[in-house]
């Protein structure tokens, strides 16, 4: 493998981690806001702007935290959570919430119909899908988790 195929691939690998990495931080605000939005029979955009919101402080948060924790001041690791997540969370959000629209019926369904879940699974799904080409483009740059990455060092 030369050079060039090697830093594709690492580029790829470290792309697929860091999309992990953001699926996990919104999805948990996800599954919290649309589930907690349901539970209290809030609105659907009440409910949707509660996702969005828990989306980005768990999806930061997954970052902020562990900078913060090694040491680094508050102010750098904001700035640094920042500029790695806020394009792939904006990303994840609008495709999530474009996908859950557009699945009938799935912003009335409650927390123990299957079309809840499954429509909340699909729109992660292609959430995860939207985001990977944006980390990686992100990466390739030296921007995003490439930010992060090099933090630690």
């Amino acid at each position: 493998m030369n050079h060039a195929q090697h830093q594709t691939t690492s580029t790829t690998r470290l792309a697929f981690q860091a999309t992990v990495h953001c699926l996990t931080g919104s999805g948990i605000g996800e599954v919290v806001g649309l589930g907690g939005g349901t539970a209290l029979r809030l609105s659907n955009a009440v409910t949707l702007v509660l996702g969005i919101v828990l989306a980005f402080f768990f999806g930061y948060g997954l970052t902020l935290g562990p900078l913060v924790h090694a040491g680094m001041p508050l102010l750098r690791a904001t700035g640094i959570t920042s500029a790695a997540e806020t394009l792939w969370i904006t990303t994840m959000e609008i495709v999530d919430n474009v996908v859950v629209l557009a699945i009938p019926g799935a912003m009335d369904a409650g927390l123990a119909d299957v079309l809840f879940w499954a429509s909340l699974a699909v729109s992660l799904a292609f959430a995860f899908v939207a985001a990977l080409p944006v980390n990686r483009w992100l990466i390739a740059r030296g921007l995003g988790h490439a930010i992060m990455h090099g933090s630690h060092s």
